[in-house]
């Protein structure tokens, strides 16, 4: 499908004014103030000091740090927690620091060797799923909890992240690539309708613009989003949501959510992995380019779907989220918690960004998409899945919070988390820890009241 780019540059007319709450690019990370005699805690006051949140410089994807951490084990994931769901992902091994950058920026099967035959196994069980006619969905579920392989995660992550509401991917396999293909023509006629008309509404120029601005700034260190067709694919995706969705339209941070789907189906396209430093999305034919942005756009609305109170302005959803974290950290890890209160860390300050970019900024691409795997096949209680796999990320990091003695310390800590050498394991690891909170915390509220709180 052609795509007449110079049609729209008549109409999305770009100026250098200011957006509101744009903040503007910086070399270096900025330490919030903190003002002990008077703190700001309430959305509003504070929303002019979180622009660290939405800085370009944070996007770390593919970026090798000097910091060096040795790997810990959370001692407190019980081994029974992925033998819930019957099936363990295989630990992948450490990366070799002399090819450290060129694996960190390849996408591909790299959480077990291609030969291993527990991987193929795994392979052909997912397999035997898909191709039954009326697959079951909760088995499909468990089976994708631990992570899935990347030979049938397109497939997988269609139907489990388009089931969250009503399906995309049906669940019966002989109607399957019919609904598939009608939803892809579906999206492109809105396409024409809303994008590339001649009748355009004025009332979105102001929303193009700011995706416009922030699409070229998404994962800067990764060279695959510096092409602009790339550019041009997300900025279709975005704009078709914000304007089917006026309740919430485009927040700084959603297009960040988009990147897993897109690379994952990429990956299918290609039938390999490969490298996002020098893989060139005009490779690939004009038919395959135009289903996966298709297709990214409609896993990335249902995904949406069941968290889209995140996103409606003044961000409710988040803002009970973040006072969430903040109960179940004072009711669980007290010391933790008034560590970051003495020293005048509000939780908004660093987990806002948590929640709303469902830590895309804090964790490498590879990493990322491993997660999606779980937050996918939790279906509809991701939503509140989501908080307690925060709760364990920030667990995860209390020995080094308490050694830190001040605010500034601990703010640069947390919105530079060292995350650059995790894999698989980790992964494992956080949300093994966050289904364990998940099934102490959420139904005994006072299980875990400090008796000193």
């Amino acid at each position: 499908m052609d795509h007449d780019d110079s049609k729209s540059a008549s109409f999305w007319k770009k100026n250098n004014k200011a957006l509101p709450g744009r903040p503007s690019p910086r070399k270096e990370l900025k330490v919030i103030s903190y003002n002990p005699a008077a703190p700001s805690t309430s959305f509003q006051d504070f929303q002019q000091s979180i622009n660290d949140a939405w800085d370009p410089g944070d996007d770390e994807f593919c970026s090798i740090s000097s910091v060096k951490i040795s790997k810990k084990s959370l001692q407190n994931v019980s081994n029974d927690v992925i033998n819930i769901h019957k099936y363990k992902c295989n630990d992948i091994k450490n990366l070799n620091s002399q090819n450290q950058r060129k694996e960190v920026c390849r996408i591909g099967d790299i959480s077990a060797d291609k030969d291993n035959d527990v991987l193929k196994k795994k392979i052909k069980k997912f397999q035997a799923i898909l191709c039954h006619e009326d697959l079951d969905l909760n088995e499909l579920q468990n089976l994708s909890w631990p992570g899935i392989p990347f030979p049938v995660k397109a497939d997988v992550w269609r139907i489990l992240s388009l089931n969250i509401l009503q399906g995309y991917a049906p669940t019966n396999s002989k109607t399957r690539e019919k609904t598939l293909n009608e939803k892809r023509k579906e999206y492109w006629a809105y396409v024409k309708e809303l994008y590339e008309t001649e009748n355009r509404d004025d009332s979105y120029q102001g929303t193009y613009r700011q995706i416009h601005i922030d699409v070229p700034r998404m994962s800067p260190n990764i060279p695959l989003f510096r092409q602009t067709t790339v550019q041009k694919m997300f900025e279709r995706i975005l704009f078709i949501w914000s304007v089917r969705h006026p309740a919430s339209g485009y927040v700084q941070g959603i297009n960040d959510l988009v990147t897993p789907f897109f690379i994952v189906f990429v990956h299918q396209a290609l039938g390999t992995e490969f490298d996002l430093g020098t893989f060139d999305i005009e490779t690939l034919d004009s038919a395959k380019r135009d289903q996966i942005e298709a297709d990214s756009h409609w896993c990335f609305v249902r995904f949406l779907s069941g968290i889209q109170d995140n996103y409606i302005f003044p961000q409710l959803g988040i803002q009970h989220k973040i006072s969430d974290l903040r109960d179940i950290i004072k009711r669980i890890e007290e010391p933790l918690h008034k560590h970051l209160q003495d020293n005048g860390v509000e939780y908004l300050q660093f987990s806002f960004r948590w929640m709303n970019n469902l830590l895309t900024r804090e964790l490498p691409l590879r990493c990322l998409i491993r997660l999606w795997d779980t937050y996918l096949a939790e279906l509809d209680s991701f939503a509140s899945f989501q908080l307690y796999v925060c709760a364990a990320f920030l667990l995860h990091w209390k020995q080094e919070l308490m050694l830190e003695k001040d605010f500034q310390g601990l703010m640069l800590m947390l919105q530079n988390l060292p995350t650059q050498d995790w894999n698989d394991s980790d992964i494992n690891l956080l949300v093994a820890e966050a289904y364990r909170l998940k099934c102490s915390f959420a139904g005994a509220p006072n299980h875990f009241q400090s008796k000193t709180s």
